[in-house]
């Protein structure tokens, strides 16, 4: 494979975090150092000497900056192979430049801005930044390329060791620089094709997708089957970026729960604990702070929780570690962990740790990958705030009981359909979830319930189509409902409740989750 030792870099960053250390490695190395702009006055700034493209080219940056690199003196630099083209670069004076250091304009955290305007958005287009970064990796042969300053280290090590980056490594930094162009290209068209084209329209004529492989996992849903996790576009948030601080590899079934798991916690305003089993919540509860509120969630059905997911809306203190030590968990989430709390779980290694700073930031769809297609949606609101609730029974609930029908309407969202959700004093006493029949899930429910259901309330997901569910409900003690209302028979079951002393209150929205 050719190899080149790096004597010219080009730097050209609007992330310039790292910048300084790198580029002073590099002129240490005797590496000569190009740069542009605002970079260039940074490196001087700092005492590191740096020609500037201007005085390479011979041609001064123009049109506010609009062009300064896209000139034959820089991109013959780049993309001349060394074993072809040595003469034709002598003849018209072209230097060769072996590392090309560059990320672009932020377009995307711009466009993030509330107050972003189109115009401001477009002047955040990077042009000469794509087109130095693709011209280094196509010449991956003889030219580096870094678009992210997390492998600097990566460079300087290579470069100490041997004066160049192996192939190998060339090749694969080539690859992220291909992604990152591709990744900037896509969200510039997402943009302008929502902003320009589309500017009514919920939903683009075309979606492309920027994912970078985060690590293998030991095996997919079951042992035969291979798996690894991939993190959206090219910025570390989300689950996938959660600062583990002991335990084994999160494994594909442990990130499915763990996402459920964090769904649902974010719902609530109150510390609140969540108990998830395979992609079902099995505790839920809500308390003045969160160990209590973690002994109820799990005392909603203990039996389930064994090996399962658990997440804390609030930061986990030593009471609570010292609650949640005696039961197996495969994962404990919380925004933090007292250290007191970290002593505590020393003790059990293979418990997995994840502190993740609630809520996150969540793209307004979801999405659902079927054979040869995708489905995409909006994402379901969970609050009931600014909805319009219809009292419909005789009976209207009271304080506590409408404080636990939102609680329990907030929970079931997180039940896969067909569910039914008991609560009372904020936890969940009983849950039916996946049952091809409403009335198998409302007998599913009661027959999990931990504890006694008089004074208890109850949320469907969907609406209740036979007063059957109605006449197996008003046996247990349960005193309110909660549903979405919609069926043919909706005046049946009113006067069902109307018949038991039931208060019902109908939203108006459905909430399957499949």
């Amino acid at each position: 494979m050719p190899s080149t030792t790096i004597q010219r870099a080009l730097i050209s960053v609007s992330n310039k975090e790292g910048l300084i250390p790198f580029a002073k490695a590099l002129h240490q190395k005797g590496i000569e150092l190009l740069s542009t702009g605002g970079t260039s006055q940074a490196l001087r700034q700092a005492g590191i000497p740096v020609i500037d493209v201007a005085d390479v080219t011979g041609f001064p940056e123009i049109m506010d900056g609009r062009v300064k690199t896209l000139h034959p003196k820089i991109h013959g630099g780049i993309l001349g192979r060394r074993d072809v083209h040595a003469s034709i670069a002598k003849t018209h004076a072209i230097d060769f430049i072996d590392l090309v250091v560059v990320n672009l304009y932020p377009f995307e955290d711009t466009i993030k801005k509330q107050a972003c305007t189109v115009e401001e958005a477009i002047e955040n287009i990077d042009i000469g930044g794509p087109a130095m970064i693709r011209s280094a990796a196509k010449n991956m042969d003889y030219v580096t390329v870094v678009v992210s300053p997390e492998d600097y280290d990566l460079v300087l090590k290579a470069i100490s060791a041997d004066g160049e980056v192996p192939y190998k490594e060339r090749q694969a930094l080539a690859l992220k620089a291909f992604a990152h162009t591709s990744h900037y290209d896509s969200c510039i068209r997402d943009y302008l094709t929502t902003t320009i084209e589309n500017s009514n329209d919920v939903f683009k004529n075309k979606l492309s997708f920027s994912v970078t492989k985060s690590f293998d996992l030991r095996y997919g849903e079951n042992p035969n089957q291979q798996a690894c996790a991939y993190q959206w576009g090219e910025t570390h948030s989300g689950l996938l970026a959660a600062k583990l601080h002991q335990g084994k590899a999160l494994s594909y079934n442990n990130l499915v729960d763990a996402d459920a798991a964090i769904a649902c916690v974010e719902g609530f305003k109150d510390p609140t604990a969540v108990i998830v089993k395979h992609a079902n919540p099995c505790g839920v509860a809500s308390n003045t702070n969160i160990a209590n509120a973690y002994m109820n969630a799990l005392a909603s059905d203990p039996v389930s929780a064994f090996g399962g997911i658990v997440a804390l809306n609030r930061p986990c203190d030593e009471k609570t570690a010292t609650a949640m030590f005696h039961v197996f968990f495969e994962v404990i989430i919380a925004p933090a962990f007292s250290n007191d709390a970290l002593q505590i779980f020393s003790k059990k290694p293979n418990l997995r740790l994840l502190e993740l700073t609630l809520p996150l930031t969540r793209d307004a769809f979801d999405y659902k990958w079927i054979e040869g297609g995708l489905l995409v949606q909006e994402k379901m609101p969970t609050s009931l705030e600014g909805s319009a609730l219809q009292y419909v029974t005789h009976k209207k609930p009271t304080t506590e009981e409408m404080t636990d029908l939102l609680f329990a309407w907030t929970a079931v969202h997180h039940v896969k359909s067909n569910a039914i959700l008991i609560a009372k004093n904020q936890q969940t006493i009983g849950i039916g979830a996946g049952q091809v029949s409403r009335i198998d899930a409302v007998n599913l429910a009661i027959g999990k319930a931990t504890s006694s259901l008089n004074q208890a309330v109850l949320a469907s997901d969907a609406f209740f189509p036979f007063k059957d569910n109605i006449d197996s409900i008003a046996k247990t003690g349960i005193t309110a409902i909660i549903q979405p209302g919609g069926s043919l028979r909706d005046q049946e079951v009113i006067d069902a409740c109307n018949e038991y002393g039931l208060a019902m209150v109908l939203t108006g929205v459905r909430c399957f989750k499949h």
